[in-house]
């Protein structure tokens, strides 16, 4: 069981990374450096919302963090195996 347990964490991430829309804007965070969503939104051509739910999804897990400047938010990967599950898959 101890074997297990200690995966937990690791498929939790995993869990949140599984989507494709999440693993582009991990890509695009590592690529452009800290980038709000309005980069996003218009990059990707999906609704403001969209992104957002997803931004939301990768914060909540600290795969991602905010940094206010003025009105906008500027997210950045902080999870070091993201990036790292990211370089493996390109």
């Amino acid at each position: 069981m101890q074997k297990i347990g200690k995966y937990e964490n690791s498929a939790e991430v995993l869990k949140i990374l599984a989507h494709p829309v999440r693993l582009g804007l991990i890509e695009t965070m590592i690529a452009n450096g800290p980038t709000n969503v309005t980069s996003m939104y218009e990059e990707f051509k999906m609704p403001q919302s969209t992104i957002s739910q997803h931004l939301s999804k990768l914060k909540s897990a600290k795969i991602i963090s905010g940094t206010r400047k003025g009105l906008e938010i500027y997210y950045e990967v902080v999870d070091d195996r993201a990036k790292s599950i990211l370089s493996t898959l390109a």
